[in-house]
């Protein structure tokens, strides 16, 4: 009797400290979240003023033209890889050596499509391909993201968050340097790339000291088949979600120029910086709605649904104020040069209804088995996008993106649920989380 007491004691003290090493890597990926959003929101700022609208838009037309193709060097694998490192911990050193190599080649391929395509679209602005190829490298020192993807699966993010923020900080202060010293626009993208580098040798320094070795990892073809099999849908919703979050930039440069990029950018800056909130809370409530379904019907769409109204109060308690005071916000923090940027985030932050929204439902497609549909939702969402585009940008510009942006993604998250039958129930509770706002 006093063993099996034993035994339960140890028991629960396991699963407890199972909860805190979750609750503490949460903490820890959450903490760096927070780091990241304050610094870069500074020294983003600081390098803005400092390069003037001109130099700011063509350095983020850069940046959106280079994300366009980060998929292929993500190639998808990230969750994947962490699920199947978690079911055969045995075979890590297959998982990690293949996940490496098939990363390494789809950073060097990336760079290349990313190039290759400027050079198609007819682009001699040769300031501009140098942009695009030196941000582009950062693809391949990404490879080592493979380490991250370990301690992850180990529920130790702590030691890759020390590793990234270090190069971080380090590179802050490198920026804040050339500001200082007045250096050309290109040197801000090597700097960019050097944070990439710097983090992969942290990486690599760090799987070193924890005892394990990259020696030992190795290449196999049927797990580079299994992992790609399993991943290949994520690389297109991967594509479909950055089409919906950077195409407005590039089409932007393409049809207007970098000056409406650089104004247009500002904007979204402000109104982008608030997406952490509803992936930090929908990370932490997804478990229990999950639990919630195994035990009753009725709880399970209660949590859904608490869940969803509160999104939708926090989106309108952030909009609203900033709807108002975006003129004074864009004044403050970027100058009178960026002036007309106000009017563009006082609409574009709007988006971030839809946006909360979306990540509040993401649980119910996942339980539902309903990912296939989510996906579809979200390349109609990104296709529609384009289309608003290409109508709205010649005639309103940075204005008119905002506005394509929200439109395709209320259609994305919202309208397209209401006329498929598989998503009609969700669509319901979304309307009610909105009426129950106005209640109040």
């Amino acid at each position: 009797m006093l063993s099996k007491l034993k035994l339960q004691n140890l028991s629960k003290f396991k699963s407890r400290s199972g909860l805190r090493a979750i609750v503490a890597n949460t903490g820890w990926l959450f903490a760096d979240r927070i780091l990241r959003m304050g610094a870069s929101l500074v020294v983003g700022v600081w390098i803005a003023r400092y390069l003037g609208v001109q130099q700011y838009g063509l350095f983020n037309y850069a940046l959106a033209f280079v994300s366009l193709f980060s998929p292929i060097f993500t190639l998808g694998l990230d969750d994947v890889v962490v699920r199947h490192i978690v079911r055969q911990s045995s075979n890590k050193e297959e998982i990690l050596g293949t996940t490496f190599w098939l990363k390494l080649l789809g950073g060097v391929a990336s760079v290349l499509l990313a190039v290759g395509t400027m050079l198609f679209l007819g682009e001699n602005e040769t300031l501009k391909i140098w942009l695009v190829a030196i941000l582009g490298m950062a693809g391949v020192f990404r490879a080592t993201d493979t380490i991250e993807l370990w301690f992850q699966s180990q529920v130790q993010s702590k030691y890759t968050v020390i590793a990234k923020n270090i190069a971080f900080l380090l590179n802050s202060i490198i920026k804040i340097a050339l500001i200082v010293t007045k250096a050309p626009l290109l040197a801000f993208a090597w700097v960019t790339l050097a944070e990439f580098v710097m983090s992969a040798i942290g990486l690599l320094i760090i799987y070193q000291v924890k005892g394990s070795s990259l020696w030992l990892w190795r290449w196999s073809f049927s797990v580079a088949k299994t992992l790609m099999k399993d991943s290949l849908p994520l690389i297109f919703s991967g594509f479909a979600i950055l089409i919906f979050m950077k195409i407005d930039q590039v089409m932007l440069g393409q049809m207007i120029g970098n000056t409406e990029v650089g104004v247009y950018s500002a904007a979204v800056r402000v109104s982008e910086i608030w997406y952490f909130i509803p992936g930090a809370i929908v990370s932490s409530v997804a478990p229990t709605i999950y639990v919630a379904k195994e035990k009753s019907e009725s709880l399970y769409y209660q949590r859904i649904g608490q869940l969803l109204s509160l999104m939708t109060c926090i989106s309108f308690g952030i909009a609203l104020p900033m709807t108002f005071l975006s003129d004074n916000i864009i004044m403050m923090m970027f100058g009178s040069g960026y002036a007309e940027a106000g009017g563009i985030l006082a609409v574009h932050i709007w988006t971030s209804l839809f946006v909360f929204m979306g990540l509040a439902t993401s649980p119910w497609f996942i339980a539902e088995g309903l990912n296939h549909v989510s996906l579809g939702k979200t390349l109609f969402g990104a296709i529609l996008n384009i289309i608003l585009n290409l109508l709205l940008i010649p005639k309103y510009a940075g204005l008119g993106a905002a506005i394509a942006t929200i439109i395709s993604q209320a259609a994305a998250a919202f309208v397209c649920n209401a006329f498929d039958s598989r998503t009609q129930k969700i669509f319901q509770i979304q309307v009610r989380s909105l009426l129950q706002f106005y209640k109040y």
